[in-house]
């Protein structure tokens, strides 16, 4: 049988090695492998590389790194493992790889670019732990997500499920704007509150709920109006927007600023036993205005809180808006930009139209002027709660 070592010096012989100072050539066009130990990783890597340790790899790496005919240089800390991993990963059909020789400690010696990486703690791994073992996601993605920010536009019936989940999913920072104050009335779709705080400000219901799901997140909250005086500071500061208001006024408020910062709004509406989402990503995919040039009369829009909703379906419609906001956060998948998701409880139906950017929108047009972010009240008869006090 022959020795490992005689079998390290076939594997070298069948893949390409390169020392160093090359492999700090290929660096900008090339993925730097990481397939060391956690342990070894956390105590200093190569700046952007994309950690997989060996004893995962060939498990998870056609997932981490789809496109085959990528560059690729795989390092470990002395240079035999990156040579085994570059054997499996030729072996998978990657066509470009080479091992650095040496590895991480002879490139740290040499002087070269290095630094200790976020990693993350022990509790961490086990609460996120079914996150990591997706190769989508993973430890680099699940530390995208505690370095997100998401900003809810509301604490109640849409805003309660997508925070929970956003939460959960340890999004770090969760802004919240709502106005408004814990009703009996909002408890049968409202999940962040309870009986307790029935007169309490939302956003302190909501960052109680919310903290002692995931001590991870930073809960701000913005116990304010949305208005024309505070939207496009607010927006400033996020990644992105979780829409979870209920009237005309508001949305085209929303609009404007997410096109004014280029914050995407991931946007959610309910009636009845119907609800919608679909996500604005601006210039990229048709604005609010491109859907509703002009709001309707107001007796062809009533409000929840005069119709009536289905409790269950503001669960249902707020996590799928958790989900498009978790998919732009990583950029997973195809996320609802140019789509509209139609759910109709009653059926158990779900249908998806496309929407198409508006050439003659004003908003978000070819020739579309300057914009402007002003108050629109007058528009349309809104909610006795103006702002963002959240699907009813």
């Amino acid at each position: 049988m022959p020795s490992f070592r005689d079998l390290l010096s076939q594997v070298r012989e069948e893949i390409r090695e390169v020392e160093p100072v090359e492999a700090e050539r290929q660096r900008a066009d090339a993925v730097m492998l990481d397939v060391r130990e956690a342990d070894e990783y956390a105590q200093g890597a190569i700046p952007g590389a994309l950690h997989l340790p060996r004893g995962f790899l060939e498990v998870q790496v056609e997932g981490r790194l789809p496109d085959k005919s990528q560059p690729i240089v795989v390092y470990c800390a002395g240079g035999t493992r990156s040579a085994l991993a570059a054997k499996a990963l030729q072996d998978l059909g990657y066509r470009d790889v080479v091992s650095m020789i040496g590895g991480f400690n002879r490139w740290k010696d040499e002087g070269r670019d290095w630094s200790a990486p976020r990693v993350l703690d022990a509790d961490q791994r086990n609460r996120y732990h079914r996150h990591l073992l997706l190769p989508e996601i993973g430890e680099a993605g699940q530390q995208k997500l505690l370095e997100s920010k998401v900003l809810m536009l509301g604490a109640g019936g849409l805003g309660s499920p997508a925070a929970l989940y956003l939460a959960a999913a340890g999004v770090g920072t969760i802004g919240i704007v709502d106005m408004d104050v814990v009703d009996a009335s909002n408890l049968q779709r409202q999940v962040l509150h309870n009986l307790d705080r029935i007169g309490e400000r939302k956003v302190d219901s909501a960052k109680k709920t919310l903290t002692a799901l995931n001590p991870d997140v930073n809960v701000v909250t913005y116990d304010v109006r949305l208005g024309a005086d505070n939207v496009v500071e607010l927006f400033s500061d996020y990644d992105l927007v979780v829409d979870g208001t209920d009237n005309f006024p508001t949305r085209y408020l929303v609009n404007d600023a997410s096109l004014l910062t280029r914050t995407p709004v991931v946007h959610g509406s309910i009636f009845r036993f119907e609800g919608q989402v679909t996500v604005f990503d601006p210039y990229v995919g048709p604005c609010y205005r491109c859907l509703v040039p002009e709001p309707p009369p107001p007796e062809l829009a009533p409000s929840c809180a005069e119709a009536g909703v289905l409790g269950v379906l503001c669960g249902i419609i707020g996590s799928l808006e958790a989900v498009e906001a978790v998919k732009l956060l990583l950029r997973l998948g195809d996320p609802l930009v140019g789509r509209l998701m139609a759910y109709d409880a009653l059926e158990e139906s779900f249908r998806t139209f496309k929407v198409r950017r508006d050439p003659a929108c004003p908003a978000c047009g070819d020739q579309a002027g300057e914009i402007l972010i002003a108050e629109y009240d007058q528009l349309c008869m809104p909610h006795p709660t103006v702002g963002p006090a959240a699907a009813r």
